[in-house]
């Protein structure tokens, strides 16, 4: 069967202004881009958010319970891979945490350059950030600290004058960074892209490796779309069989709107107001699927660090049997099993034993890649978290394609794409 050309994979990440409060934080507008990918939208001057207040605003640490998983690993000795749109390793709450990657685009914006590597070192500090200053004290802290980041270029960023010619001569890049990085020591592979426009189709050489890395020990993380409010459209990757895909909730628990709901979510994490790194050495806000793949993939790094023996599939059923605050019935298309819990999969896998490699597989064929979707129901109200020492719940932006940014200190306008 033929099918019509898809869209290139694409950040997930659409910026803009906001101010500060309860009251502009619920009128803050939001802009979702069909096919993960926003649409440029201009950024004015936000009031300043000094570095000493940055960790204070990761409301996202005290949802995942980080406190709790890092008493048994920050992540060391493990290798998140993040495929996107390149990493600055030199960022202060990276330094010394990304190591030598691969550029599988070959051109286009460079180190320097506004439009590189923002989408990309956004999800490295939310993987593995160890903050900057006095002790650390400062700037981003990631999920896994102490996880190692391998970054693969696989995509360029909206604002690329040269992402329209990468669209149409490196159409293979995803399917090829999936390979690259699980022969070079990936244990965990990060996908905050997709394509989940409405011509959305598994791609055979995608799908294959997405299994390719799974037999080789690499889980794989993938955002679930954010199309939620544009007809829920399936994203690939996400939709790939033994992927995790993850939807994005809010800091109340609630399903964030834009996060596309289908049959292959397997968890939700924050994705709505989550605190970033730039290359430009500022710290933004942003919303989207992107951001909550990004944090499972350093819940799953702290699993790898501690289990290095649990297999891919051991991984994400551990992920799905251990999250927080299940949907009514176990589990739903808006929000899989419930929240990400580190610090509960952690304990729980101290009583598994590693099982054998088997990579997850799927006929094309098929219509749908797993049990297929949930009944028509009512949308999700708020899911009523029961940790109050979580300090709220939060979904994280770079997931999908949808991003809310604000500097670390007062700029002039700007456009992001």
């Amino acid at each position: 069967m033929n099918h019509p050309p898809a869209a290139a994979p694409r950040p997930t990440t659409a910026r803009r202004t906001r101010t500060t409060g309860p009251a502009a934080r619920r009128a803050a507008p939001r802009a979702l881009a069909a096919a993960l990918v926003a649409a440029a939208v201009a950024v004015l001057p936000a009031p300043a958010a000094y570095a000493d207040s940055i960790r204070a605003q990761q409301w996202a640490l005290d949802a995942l319970h980080t406190d709790k998983a890092w008493r048994t690993t920050k992540g060391e000795g493990v290798t998140v891979a993040v495929l996107d749109t390149g990493v600055d390793g030199s960022h202060p709450d990276l330094e010394g945490r990304v190591l030598e990657g691969k550029d599988l685009i070959g051109f286009g914006a460079g180190k320097g350059d506004r439009a590189w590597a923002r989408h990309g070192t956004a999800m490295a500090g939310i993987i593995a950030g160890h903050g900057s200053g006095p002790g650390r004290s400062d700037g981003v802290v990631g999920i896994a600290p102490e996880a190692k980041i391998l970054p693969v270029r696989v995509i360029l960023e909206g604002g690329d004058p040269a992402r329209k010619r990468a669209r149409s001569t490196r159409g293979n890049a995803l399917a090829q960074g999936i390979r690259w990085a699980a022969d070079h020591g990936a244990d965990v592979i990060n996908l905050s892209l997709g394509d989940d426009s409405k011509s959305a189709h598994p791609e055979p050489a995608e799908d294959a490796a997405v299994q390719y890395a799974l037999g080789k020990g690499a889980v794989v993380v993938a955002s679930a779309g954010n199309s939620g409010e544009e007809g829920d459209h399936i994203s690939y990757p996400a939709a790939y069989p033994g992927v995790i895909a993850v939807a994005a909730v809010d800091s109340s628990g609630t399903h964030a709107s834009f996060s596309t709901s289908r049959w292959y979510a397997t968890v939700s994490a924050p994705g709505v107001d989550v605190i970033i790194a730039d290359p430009d050495r500022r710290y933004y806000e942003g919303w989207g699927t992107s951001a909550a793949s990004a944090f499972v993939s350093g819940a799953a790094a702290l699993v790898r660090a501690a289990h290095p023996d649990l297999t891919p599939a051991q991984v994400k059923k551990l992920l799905a049997d251990t999250a927080r605050n299940a949907p009514e019935g176990g589990r739903d298309d808006a929000r899989g099993y419930g929240f990400v819990d580190p610090a509960a999969a952690l304990e729980a896998a101290g009583r598994l034993r590693p099982a054998r490699l088997r990579p997850a597989s799927a006929p094309h064929g098929e219509k749908y890649f797993g049990a297929g979707p949930d009944p028509v129901r009512e949308a999700d109200g708020p899911a009523g978290w029961v940790a109050p020492a979580a300090g709220g719940v939060g979904a994280l932006l770079l997931a999908g394609a949808v991003v809310l940014w604000r500097t670390s200190r007062p700029t002039a306008a700007r456009h992001f794409h």
